[in-house]
């Protein structure tokens, strides 16, 4: 009996020492991208399952997408779609070349789009970090997620200094999270939790890479309204709008925020929560807009946003910055709602608008009473449960930027849900 646990340990010894080298080998013998006296730009995203692009059918084609060596991962070669939460699970799937649930990034696109833009003399690093179903408090400083991200970072910047890069920087890190902080209720700040993201992040990635250039952070935006369980949408008194309204104040009042977009006009996997590999990659190539212009020292793009209301006894005026004339109100994007996504909403739960029009930048709401300590809100409707384009939070209100930019549909700028008071300019 002992002869044979002997053998049996032998045995997973053998076994394990076999595994060992070859992981070694792999290791030793895998490729890296040459990056000798090139500029190595590393724009990551991070967040929760919309970060990681959970239910996104993969569309780009990863042997195509970094063949050029102009694309890398964490790891500066060009094996993407091996994510894991679990660091383990993540190298035991790079070993082993296992790609289920390799699923479609908003910054594959993004990268690609990139690579078209920036010279030869410039490598594109990207990859995901965060953990799905996880609100901010949870993927904060001080967490296992942010660390692993850090730790990606810091593994990119040293591969890339040791292969003779000529520089490795950080211009923007791309932020899709949020949906958990809407629809599970912590009782948190969330505003002074991204506020001090910002911050952390700043601090942690410029330890790592010694540049002095900010990190912006390019967010899109969160809307899981229907999907809390308390949500109301006549409701005067609105929690759940609290997430979304922060990345439109944070757009509005600090310049280390840059916009990409919400995600409100496309289409979600089952209506539930996740947008499929195509809206994946709209929000990429809007994320690109922001990170070139990051890169190039452009003016900031802000996205289509409310910069102020205003009223009468029978109509309210919401002002817009608007990136690209004429606003425009899209119903096949978008299924149309009841006035394109304008509510007013009174302190008796009511909500008064009867009518929307566009006037040059602005929208005129129409009210059936005096909106008088009332607020105006966008987007803060839809079916129970369901998120998208169809039945979920919308709104159909649009810029025309896409009658410019099309590649391959086209790229407009689309209004970020909001819920502000009447005669207000937001914070």
């Amino acid at each position: 009996m002992r002869h044979d646990i002997k053998i049996t340990k032998k045995w997973w010894l053998a076994v394990l020492l076999l595994l060992l080298g070859a992981t070694t080998y792999i290791i030793i013998n895998e490729q890296k991208t040459d990056v000798e006296g090139k500029v190595v730009v590393c724009i990551p995203v991070y967040g929760q399952s919309l970060a990681l692009g959970e239910e996104a059918e993969r569309i780009t084609d990863l042997s195509s997408l970094g063949s050029d060596g102009r694309i890398v991962t964490e790891n500066i070669d060009d094996k993407f779609g091996y994510f894991d939460g679990n660091t383990l699970k993540q190298y035991f799937k790079r070993l082993f070349r296992y790609r289920k649930r390799s699923f479609e990034l908003s910054v594959y696109t993004m990268a690609e789009a990139l690579s078209h833009q920036l010279g030869a003399d410039t490598v594109i690093c990207t990859f995901p970090g965060g953990q799905g179903a996880t609100a901010l408090a949870h993927l904060s400083r001080g967490t296992s997620p942010y660390q692993r991200f850090l730790d990606d970072i810091s593994k990119a910047c040293r591969i890339a200094n040791n292969g003779g890069c000529r520089r490795f920087y950080v211009p923007a890190v791309c932020f899709m999270q949020g949906e958990s902080d809407i629809a599970d209720y912590p009782d948190t700040d969330y505003k002074q939790l991204l506020l001090q993201f910002k911050h952390d992040i700043n601090s942690d990635i410029k330890a790592i890479t010694h540049q002095t250039e900010d990190i912006r952070i390019i967010v899109y935006q969160a809307n899981s309204l229907t999907r809390a369980e308390h949500f109301q949408a006549l409701s005067h008194n609105s929690r759940e709008t609290l997430v979304p309204q922060t990345f439109v104040d944070l757009l509005l009042s600090d310049t280390l925020f840059w916009a990409s977009g919400p995600t409100y006009p496309y289409p979600v996997v089952r209506e539930v929560v996740h947008i499929d590999g195509k809206s994946q990659q709209q929000m990429g190539r809007l994320e690109a807009l922001s990170a070139l212009a990051i890169m190039r020292r452009q003016p900031r793009i802000t996205g289509l946003l409310p910069i102020g209301t205003e009223h009468t006894d029978s109509d309210v005026v919401v002002h817009f910055s608007v990136p690209r004339p004429p606003l425009v109100f899209d119903t096949i994007q978008v299924n149309k709602t009841s006035n394109y996504g304008f509510s007013v909403i009174t302190p008796a739960n009511r909500d008064i608008a009867t009518s929307a029009t566009i006037t040059g930048n602005s929208i005129r709401i129409a009210c059936s009473s005096s909106p008088e300590n009332a607020r105006v809100r966008y987007a803060v409707n839809g079916d129970r449960m369901k998120s998208g384009n169809q039945h979920g939070p919308r709104g159909n209100l649009r810029d025309s930027q896409g009658d410019s930019i099309i590649s391959p549909s086209p790229l407009h700028n689309w209004a970020y849900q909001f819920d502000i008071p009447v005669s207000s300019w937001p914070e």
